[in-house]
């Protein structure tokens, strides 16, 4: 592929899903013994899947993939544990609560790159036909709305105490 731009936004999206991964993968091994674990592994499986139709699409466009970006997303996510291990416990309220909105909002970035690559897709034939960007950005939505589910309740119990 030689459009550089796509190239680039497409290499961005697949290491935050590097990041996305990691931080599910923290999550569940922190819930390992609650039913939220059940959630983590799932959205994790199901954002693996997404993951691997971004590097088909990828691949039948000839777009190689950008190892210093996806070493970057995963030391960025890294530094995000970090941060949220030093603010809460492994298993405490805010902690989740922060950690549910990091991956709300990779989500909504995924629903924007499907949505971007199908406006694309009407103005140049090489997207055209690749991948069926609706059925994916619906998934997408699924994904944020379920998260969005869990996330207000992490609210709820982190700031339950609050007055």
């Amino acid at each position: 592929m030689d459009n550089e731009y796509l190239t680039t936004y497409l290499n961005d999206h697949l290491a935050g899903s590097v990041a996305a991964i990691e931080l599910l993968e923290h999550l569940e091994a922190a819930y390992a013994d609650t039913t939220i674990a059940r959630f983590f592994t799932e959205l994790g499986e199901e954002i693996a899947a997404d993951r691997r139709e971004l590097r088909g699409l990828m691949d039948r466009l000839h777009v190689a993939e950008s190892r210093p970006r996806k070493v970057s997303a995963w030391l960025t996510e890294k530094v995000t544990e970090l941060k949220l291990r030093l603010d809460d416990s492994a298993r405490g309220p805010l902690r989740l609560l922060e950690s549910l909105e990091v991956v709300g909002l990779g989500i909504h970035g995924k629903l924007a790159l499907w949505r971007a690559l199908s406006a694309a897709a009407e103005v140049s034939p090489g997207l055209s036909g690749l991948i069926d960007y609706e059925r994916m950005a619906q998934r997408a939505k699924e994904q944020r709305r379920r998260v969005e589910v869990v996330r207000l309740e992490a609210a709820k119990a982190a700031f339950a105490a609050a007055r």
